[in-house]
């Protein structure tokens, strides 16, 4: 027994090596007002596979979410489709998503944007209700991608 907990403590020592070297790309966008680096990557890919961290859909020029909720939604959009590209995949690759929402009345205005940035295969989805979100923003996605 000692012998088996001896080699997972190795094995759990050796997973951020293990990590660098397995080819992960992370992906970290332009953050504008932004001095301080966040302590997290916009996307990382392993493999054929993307995992999408939470994006907001803020104004570059103010850092909060835009009044208007369409608009919003709009740029939240616009933002993951621009990590999904950086990490050198496509809106049709996204396979799952999940959108965080401070008021589900929103729905219908947010599909709006959503719907046209796929084309008639759309991913796998969750709408959760959500108290707050960071700035200000009505909505938060996160997803993964497949090539």
């Amino acid at each position: 027994m000692l012998t088996r907990l001896l080699i997972l403590a190795g094995l759990i020592a050796t997973l951020p090596a293990m990590a660098a070297e397995s080819g992960h790309k992370y992906i970290v966008n332009e953050r504008p007002g932004i001095t301080t680096p966040l302590p997290f990557s916009d996307a990382v890919v392993t493999g054929n596979t993307l995992y999408i961290a939470g994006t907001l859909g803020l104004d570059p020029a103010t850092g909060q979410a835009p009044a208007e909720v369409k608009a919003e939604a709009q740029l939240l959009m616009d933002a993951v489709k621009k990590t999904v590209e950086k990490a050198g995949f496509t809106m049709n690759d996204v396979v799952s998503i999940t959108v965080f929402c401070t008021d589900l009345k929103l729905y219908d205005t947010f599909n709006g944007v959503y719907r046209t940035y796929f084309g008639t295969q759309l991913p796998a989805r969750a709408f959760i209700g959500a108290a707050t979100l960071l700035r200000g923003a009505h909505f938060e996605i996160q997803g993964i991608a497949v090539r």
